[in-house]
């Protein structure tokens, strides 16, 4: 039935080294290529040797085994190893045939074996070999043991990241509010203690608590209240709103500087000509950007859509405005505490500037939270929770917004110092030629660090100047970097802190002139950055909606939540359909060298 294999004496041990070796590299190499073991004359490689019933069956015994005996197909097929190749891969109807395996304890005619080119003329081995193709079909994945190739996925983005942000600039806050904190107690002992004391301290503190404290924790609330105004206005009436901060700025700060004149004193009257010059150059601006106006309306109206999704918003805003307000008191008294410490001016100068900082993190949280909630629902369409963001923002971005609250105001007023000089033109090549050198530092600082990097801040939990750097190549990508430059919202919300600051000096220097003449240009100076400050916190909102949906647009434009707005734009400025407000933004052709 089966084909008598003849035994070949002479040349067994040579022929025995030569199976090892052969079986030896096929499992290394775990591969059933045919080229390989292939039809070059040589049999097929035996199995290493196994143990069955406990004796060892060396390989020259099992060479001597038919092709088609049913213990050298079980042993075959249990030690033979494959690794499917890609590109020999059988069709289906090949898989199905050579799946099938004959049992070994059935009893069927093997097939008729046919003769195989050998190079030995000693060792004619009748094999059963498949006629030879150009591809062969690998064994069956049943037959193998092989461990099929992982292939790399890509990193996918966590939206949860727990690592904190910009550590340094975190440690720098929490010393300085340490040290804040510690300064501030301090100056509130020595207010006591020049409190009950007797002498010239003690009537003079008496003055500032009765002449002083009172106006500056009205101005306090007064900011608040026009804060929660401003904001609720700006998302009822978009249109309208926009509008009137533009000339409503010009108009109560024109105000707020006649009438700071009007009180006739050299010291008031110094605070009314700085205002009567912003006044003047805030209605310059008001002119120059009409034409940005109309765009500036229809981005705002649809980042605010989201908004009443989320019922509970504006509590970090709430909780934020309320720790203001508990700190500004606290600060109040160690101004008044100062004077009887040494050097006073040096430092009220300190306090002012920390208060600076402090309420700048604070605006900074408040954005941070609100550009989480915003750009998930955007970028995957999450209802998040407003507390988990503000926690984060308190927390793991917390240094980043420290980091941001010192820079991102610098950069913008050099930034717009250096395109002020750019508009100006003259016959000095040297000194224009240093504005033009200055103004492309201050972009190719700003591309590593602005405002638009705290939507993927909050959303991704990179580092500052990482996500400055992505957020700004994103616009690059998508040509928006005409667009971005030349939003209004930013000022919009500056200008919105400078109304309420002017209404302040308008309420609280009438006030003072009435009961405390000699604290009119004080107070006022001073009621102005309390609201100025405390109505910036409140308009961190907007501001962030805004943000989070340029960022997200340029992230995923086709994205249903966003319409042909920003698009159509880009569109008419390509065609020059629209007129866009020229900004210098590089150094003209007639200084290029």
């Amino acid at each position: 039935m089966g084909a008598v294999e003849p035994v070949v004496d002479e040349e067994n041990g040579e022929k025995e080294t030569k199976i090892r070796d052969e079986e030896g590299r096929d499992v290394e190499k775990g591969d059933m290529d045919s080229q390989q073991r292939g039809f070059q004359g040589q049999p097929p490689p035996p199995p290493p040797p196994a143990e069955i019933g406990g004796e060892n069956f060396h390989m020259s015994r099992m060479q001597r085994l038919s092709a088609t005996n049913p213990l050298r197909l079980v042993m075959n097929a249990g030690t033979r190893v494959a690794s499917p190749s890609p590109y020999n891969a059988p069709a289906p109807s090949q898989h199905r045939q050579h799946r099938y395996f004959p049992n070994p304890f059935h009893h069927r005619h093997p097939p008729a074996p046919v003769p195989a080119p050998s190079q030995h003329r000693h060792s004619p081995v009748p094999v059963s070999v498949p006629a030879p193709s150009q591809h062969h079909p690998s064994p069956a994945p049943s037959q193998t043991r092989s461990t099929p190739a992982v292939t790399p996925q890509p990193s996918v983005i966590t939206l949860n990241s727990r690592s904190y942000t910009n550590k340094f600039s975190l440690f720098l806050f929490l010393v300085h509010m340490i040290g804040a904190i510690g300064l501030v107690c301090f100056l509130v002992f020595k207010g006591i203690q020049g409190l009950l004391e007797a002498g010239e301290a003690q009537r003079k503190e008496k003055r500032l608590l009765k002449f002083f404290l009172p106006q500056v924790e009205a101005a306090s609330l007064l900011s608040i209240t026009l804060a929660f105004t401003w904001q609720k206005a700006m998302r009822m009436w978009p249109t309208f709103m926009v509008h009137f901060i533009l000339w409503g700025s010009f108009i109560f700060t024109l105000a707020a500087g006649i009438l700071l004149i009007c009180f006739q004193r050299p010291s008031t009257d110094g605070v009314g000509v700085v205002l009567i010059m912003f006044a003047i150059g805030n209605g310059l601006y008001s002119c120059w950007v009409t034409p940005r106006i109309k765009f500036c309306t229809k981005i705002l109206i649809k980042s605010l859509e989201p908004v009443p999704k989320f019922g509970d918003l504006n509590h970090p805003t709430y909780l934020t405005l309320a720790a203001g307000f508990l700190w500004m008191s606290m600060w109040i008294l160690a101004v008044i505490g100062a004077i009887n410490f040494y050097f006073p001016p040096l430092v009220i100068i300190g306090l002012v500037l920390s208060m600076a900082w402090v309420t700048e993190v604070m605006r900074n949280v408040v954005n941070l939270t609100v550009s989480r909630v915003i750009g998930l629902y955007y970028l995957r369409g999450m209802q998040s929770s407003t507390q988990f963001c503000f926690q984060r923002a308190l927390s793991v971005n917390l240094g980043s917004a420290c980091l941001g609250s010192l820079f991102v105001p610098t950069i913008e007023v050099l930034r717009v110092v250096a395109r002020a000089l750019n508009l100006l033109e003259g016959e000095d090549e040297f000194m224009f030629c240093c504005a033009h050198c200055g103004l492309k530092i201050m972009d190719s600082i700003f591309k590593r660090g602005n405002g638009w990097a705290y939507v993927q801040i909050a959303t991704y939990g990179k580092s500052f100047v990482k996500a400055s750097q992505d957020t700004w190549e994103l616009f690059e990508k998508r040509e928006m970097e005409t667009i971005v430059d030349s939003d209004m919202t930013s000022a919009i919300c500056f200008l919105t802190g400078v109304c309420s600051g002017s209404i302040c000096v308008i309420v609280i220097g009438a006030w003072t002139f009435t009961v405390y003449p000699n604290f009119t240009a004080t107070l006022s100076l001073l009621s102005a950055y309390v609201g100025y400050l405390l109505t910036r916190i409140a308009m961190a909102l907007p501001h962030a909606c805004v943000s989070s949906y340029y960022v997200c647009y340029a992230e995923n434009p086709d994205n249903r939540l966003f319409d042909k707005t920003i698009q159509d734009r880009l569109n008419s400025m390509k065609t020059d359909r629209d007129v866009i407000v020229p900004t210098p933004r590089s150094v003209p052709s007639r200084f290029a060298r």
